[in-house]
């Protein structure tokens, strides 16, 4: 469970997929990208959109079944990105590695970047923004919404 909370607003998810364009310029030309589905959508669009890139691919691993880990699937392949020359596999986030190290199989040429990292996973990623602890749990902007709370002075006591 963890222990430790990081709350992203779009805002902040923006500027870091910017940085994230940024530092993959620095490396060099970039032909294609591919979002890992589902946390890497939004981040492959900003990429792609910063570095003038029309070729988007998607590649789909499912490692959970309801709420219970499984062993990983691969249910949409990348098919269009080859063996992953020219481009760079974008997620969200790298965890324990387990489905970054999935998808650099199947695009061994490819680099690997996301915007968070965690200490078990950061060693896939050629590319990151920000770590944060393994115990931290990422909540992103699609996964919340505003809501209105109660000044501290109005609620009950306790």
């Amino acid at each position: 469970m963890a222990t430790h909370y990081y709350t992203v607003t779009w805002d902040q998810l923006h500027r870091d997929g910017r940085a994230l364009a940024w530092r993959l310029m620095e490396r060099g030309p970039v032909r294609g990208v591919v979002a890992i589905t589902r946390g890497g959508l939004i981040p492959a669009a900003i990429v792609a959109r910063e570095l003038e890139i029309r070729l988007i691919e998607s590649v789909s691993v499912v490692t959970y079944d309801e709420e219970a880990r499984g062993e990983p699937v691969v249910v949409k392949a990348p098919a269009a990105a080859g063996d992953g020359e020219g481009f760079v596999i974008i997620d969200d986030l790298v965890d324990t590695g387990t489905t970054a190290r999935i998808v650099r199989a199947l695009l061994p040429r490819a680099a690997f970047a996301c915007i968070y990292a965690k200490p078990a996973g950061r060693d896939i990623a050629d590319v990151f923004v920000t770590e944060v602890s393994q115990d931290t749990w990422i909540l992103f902007p699609w996964d919340t919404e505003p809501q209105f709370v109660a000044p501290l002075a109005k609620r009950p006591p306790g």
